[in-house]
């Protein structure tokens, strides 16, 4: 599997990309007839979705203990949970809001062997709110590593304005630490659930701004 792009934009979005092109056009010609010099404001739209597909390579940290993000957005939760579907007991669940205006590339946090793969159709509500996880589409990608003998598990989880989930990896698949496996369209929620008895730090708090496979969100013990 791929880890790194060519061009600075999710190649999931391609499509939506070439038709807001389009639609941005049709309206901007629109535009000219009526008011020439407004003609261009229909491009912001444009501008807009590929701010939104935009998807730069990163230098991921070299700490060996470090866990990273698996998306950009903003903390909204770390909680104690009970994770039974691949954990199998108590782990730390660590909430990120993607918004609109976040890149919605997913990376993965810790390298590891695609072991768990699950899609779960569900609702659309807010992805802000901690409950949508269990209640929304979602889909959940758990990764084992050998060598440190640990699990962790990622959940894309769909929100009010997102309706697709693009996931990329394969069980067997071995991915790398920060590498991309996948993307949530248009406003989402990720979680990542690690062991709570392999947790030997929290580098982050509730509201802090995180950036994919480029913030440390911990260090394992």
């Amino acid at each position: 599997m791929r880890s790194e792009v060519a061009l600075p934009f999710a190649r999931h979005g391609l499509r939506e990309m070439f038709l807001a092109f389009l639609f941005s056009s049709a309206l901007a010609a629109g535009v000219w007839f009526l008011y020439p010099p407004a003609s261009p404001a229909p491009f912001l739209l444009f501008l807009f979705v590929l701010s939104f597909f935009r998807d730069f390579n990163r230098a991921v940290p070299a700490d060996p203990d470090a866990f990273v993000s698996p998306a950009d957005g903003r903390v909204t939760e770390i909680t104690d949970v009970t994770e039974e579907t691949y954990i199998g007991g108590p782990a730390v669940r660590i909430g990120i809001f993607l918004s609109v205006f976040n890149c919605h590339v997913n990376r993965t946090p810790w390298p590891g062997a695609v072991e768990y793969l699950k899609y779960s159709p569900g609702l659309f509500l807010d992805a802000r709110h901690p409950d949508c996880g269990p209640k929304n589409e979602s889909n959940a990608l758990g990764l084992r590593d050998p060598d440190r003998n640990v699990k962790m598990l990622v959940r894309q989880v769909a929100g009010l304005i997102a309706r697709r989930i693009i996931c990329t990896a394969k069980k067997g698949d071995v991915l790398q630490k920060g590498q991309r496996f996948g993307m949530i369209k248009f406003g989402s929620r990720t979680e990542l659930y690690i062991p709570k008895d392999r947790v030997g730090s929290i580098a982050v708090k509730v509201g802090d701004t995180v950036h994919g496979a480029k913030t440390i969100l911990g260090r394992l013990k």
